[in-house]
């Protein structure tokens, strides 16, 4: 299009035959051959297939699947990886250490000082005899990738003490239940560790055929990047925590200076944390601030364990409020609900209508809280703890102290897995027990989500108009006569006469004109 030389199509597109200026993506999506002689009329798959068919009859190619396993994951000129266990003959060519001699052990008072491999340095190791002919020969110097470790690290892990490879425990724990890695081992390590799986079946060293079960593949903790650009030419990256912002009256970012030398930086944008930008955070640093639970927290609540996590100094800070919360609700049940237990309604009781809609959201949330918990979704989990919290702060701390001793207990569990170290020590503390691990995960209680009332949603005409409120035993009868009196249906029918109407149990009424 550039220099005005014709473009004759060879694909049908959605546009046309034709490819006029500008370039436009509609271009490259799949169509059908055109001007292609015999493969005119095919569509992409049959295009595909019949002109790989031809180079195949022509002996001009054949079609066959690559798989991207490089050569290089196994010799590496360094010291730390597992040692190749192949002797240089000068005789016999390279021969294989024998099965009694293996394995060959690394020495260990080696030091690599980034000069080489200091193997290649060292007579005692690789000075030996040919196992085949016993003349004087070479051990490889060169070490095993650490792709080979991590390759199969999971099957040992079932038999650590196994004199071979393997052995039965092998049978009984794997393959693994559930993998939880970050997107970069999606082509390297899971396609080594099922290529080294399959390797071992074939060997009939595990029963196997897939190594993992389940894949969960988390997201990437994202942060502020800042820099300088110098004067060679180079980028010289800051870390956020050097980095002071200033902003209006309006809280509108101004500018951002190094706290060092009071000279302003440059924003790179939100990326991937990484020590070549120099934009991650120390754990420790906000373990010693906050502590570990708050940390754990935050990461939990801002974002599935799938996608991206844009680090929030502002979320860290909300996370630490809300365990401040757990913990000041704690104490005030521990002074003055704890006392009035004797004197409360029992839970089987009738309980007053704001306390019973306390409990019922406490339960509801529960049962959401295992749904997700189940499908690793843990931040709607913390988004539950949230919600009890809440509904737990609006109970009377007389009339609802059984409902607040049991939401708490409820609570404690099933905040515990995000932070341990909080949950333990309270429900310790509360009297709940010795271990909140220990104890029995809590179960939604169905009497405590049953309604006495529902909402429905109204519809007049096929619009959404309001909502009423019925019994939960209401008959059809009973939700149309209370639709047909509803202020809504007053105000939006008018004159007019209703035909029928729709009702959808536990969902909606429609009154159709």
């Amino acid at each position: 299009l550039k220099y005005g030389l014709p473009i004759q199509p060879v694909i049908r597109h959605p546009l046309g035959d034709t490819v006029p200026a500008p370039w436009r993506p509609e271009y490259a999506e799949y169509g059908v051959c055109i001007n292609s002689g015999p493969y005119n009329g095919l569509d992409f798959q049959a295009a595909v297939d019949a002109i790989a068919a031809d180079l195949s009859r022509l002996k001009l190619a054949e079609k066959q699947v690559q798989w991207r396993l490089r050569d290089w994951g196994i010799s590496r000129q360094r010291y730390w990886g597992c040692p190749i266990p192949i002797v240089h003959c000068a005789t016999c060519g390279d021969v294989p250490v024998p099965d009694e001699d293996l394995p060959v052990k690394l020495p260990e008072h080696l030091v690599p000082d980034g000069t080489g491999n200091p193997l290649a340095r060292l007579p005692e190791f690789y000075d030996t005899k040919c196992p085949s002919c016993g003349h004087a020969a070479r051990r490889e110097t060169d070490t095993m990738d650490t792709f080979v470790d991590s390759s199969w690290y999971y099957i040992r892990y079932a038999c650590p003490d196994a004199k071979g490879m393997t052995d039965e425990r092998v049978r009984y724990w794997l393959p693994v239940d559930q993998y939880i890695g970050g997107i970069e081992h999606a082509i390297l390590h899971l396609l080594y560790s099922r290529f080294w799986t399959k390797v071992m079946r074939d060997l009939g060293m595990v029963s196997f055929d897939e190594p993992f079960s389940r894949l969960l593949t988390q997201g990437m903790v994202l942060n502020e990047i800042f820099y300088r650009k110098q004067g060679t030419g180079r980028v010289a990256y800051y870390n956020p925590s050097d980095v002071e912002i200033k902003t209006d009256e309006r809280g509108n970012r101004i500018s951002a200076v190094l706290r060092g030398d009071g000279l302003p930086v440059e924003s790179g944008g939100i990326g991937t944390m990484s020590k070549s930008k120099n934009n991650g955070v120390d754990p420790q640093s906000l373990v010693d601030q906050y502590g570990a639970d708050t940390s754990r927290f935050f990461m939990m609540f801002t974002s599935p364990p799938e996608q991206t996590l844009a680090w929030s100094d502002s979320g860290v800070e909300g996370s630490f409020r809300f365990l401040r919360r757990v913990w000041a609700f704690a104490h005030r049940y521990h002074e003055t609900v704890c006392p009035r237990l004797d004197a409360a309604p029992a839970l089987d009781a009738r309980l007053d209508g704001a306390i019973a809609a306390a409990r019922r959201e406490i339960h509801l949330n529960l049962r959401q809280a295992n749904f997700v918990m189940q499908r690793q979704q843990f931040n709607t989990v913390a988004s539950a703890c949230m919600k009890m919290l809440n509904a737990l702060e609006g109970v009377d701390r007389d009339a609802g102290a059984r409902v607040i001793r049991e939401g708490l207990s409820i609570l404690l569990r099933v905040q515990a897995p995000i932070t341990p170290h909080l949950c333990d020590h309270l429900w310790r503390e509360l009297g709940f027990g010795a271990d909140v691990f220990a104890a029995p995960w809590p179960e939604p209680d169905e009497s405590a989500m049953a309604q006495d009332e529902i909402e429905l949603v109204l519809q007049i005409g096929g619009k959404t108009r309001g909502s009423i409120r019925v019994p939960a035993t209401a008959s059809r009868e009973q939700i149309e006569q209370i639709a047909r009196s509803s202020p809504a249906s007053a105000r939006h029918v008018g004159d007019q006469s209703i035909r029928k109407v729709v009702v959808v149990p536990g969902r909606l009424v429609n009154l159709v004109l």
